[in-house]
């Protein structure tokens, strides 16, 4: 028996380690096994063009868990910070509110109007000046490609 459990990014969350852990002793009880293999790279895409000069700047110190709005720093919630920083780190992509609860809550078993609220809590934070987070009608939520956010991971 094959089992694959195809995952992106650098770092597991906890729960695909719980996931795998569980895999693995079903498959011990059974006579299967469990491999972990890295997904192949999603191909490359193509650079964007920088914003214009003057805009406003997000910044995403990652390490410090802290968001600068144009140099003065921004009170985000764990989740707000959380879900600014999945699109962030995924840009030009369009996300259901079903993969958002996956990847940022870690769990679907929320009401899909969660990722509404707080994305409509972002931007009341970030203010109407920025655009943000784009709404795809009928699909989800994206970044704007007008977003100019910066993730610093060592600051």
């Amino acid at each position: 028996m094959t089992l694959n459990i195809p995952l992106t990014g650098d770092t597991l969350p906890p729960q695909a380690h719980r996931l795998i852990e569980a895999v693995r002793e079903l498959v011990e009880a059974g006579q299967g096994s469990v491999a972990l293999e890295q997904p192949e790279p999603e191909p490359a895409l193509p650079p964007v063009a920088e914003p214009a000069e003057g805009g406003v700047e997000v910044r995403l110190l990652t390490a410090s868990r802290q968001v600068m709005l144009d140099g003065k720093l921004l009170p985000l919630t764990r989740l707000e910070f959380d879900l600014l920083l999945f699109l962030a780190d995924h840009p030009r992509r369009v996300f259901s509110r079903t993969q958002l609860l996956n990847a940022v809550w870690g769990y679907e078993h929320t009401g899909e109007r969660t990722v509404d609220v707080h994305v409509r809590r972002l931007r009341v934070k970030m203010g109407s000046h920025l655009p943000l987070i784009t709404t795809v009608y009928g699909v989800g939520y994206r970044l704007s490609d007008e977003a100019r956010i910066i993730v610093l991971p060592h600051e």
